[in-house]
């Protein structure tokens, strides 16, 4: 259970025995991006096809929450695991855009549309 006194935390969710989904909500910055980073590192594991990045509970993505998924991007890389994001709110997208990162990042719109490409429904 997530601590209610946590500016941002993370749900791990597996969608397949080789896709994981973190499911962020709250506020990433320099403070709590952390909760990001702890996942990123234990869950993006050679052996994985893909991991999905949830960002449809957060509230505020500051430079800190974007080196954190940059990181995460770079990890996956290495382990040749696909890295998506979700995003389709202002407060995730925004600052993604506004860095130029989305053209770093694969960004699907939906949850439902990433579970779909990755849970192997059609």
């Amino acid at each position: 259970m997530p601590d209610p006194t946590a500016l941002a935390s993370v749900a791990v969710d597996r969608i397949a025995s080789d896709v994981v989904v973190l499911h962020v909500s709250g506020e990433l910055d320099t403070t709590s991006s952390g909760e990001l980073t702890g996942p990123l590192e234990t869950h993006v594991v050679q052996g994985l096809r893909a991991v999905l990045v949830d960002l449809g509970g957060v509230r505020f993505l500051g430079s800190a929450g974007l080196e954190a998924l940059v990181l995460g991007q770079q990890r996956a890389s290495r382990a040749g695991v696909e890295f998506v994001v979700v995003a389709s709110g202002r407060a995730a997208l925004r600052p993604i855009e506004a860095t130029g990162l989305d053209t770093v990042f694969t960004i699907l719109g939906s949850l439902e549309e990433a579970v779909a490409r990755y849970s192997g429904a059609k």
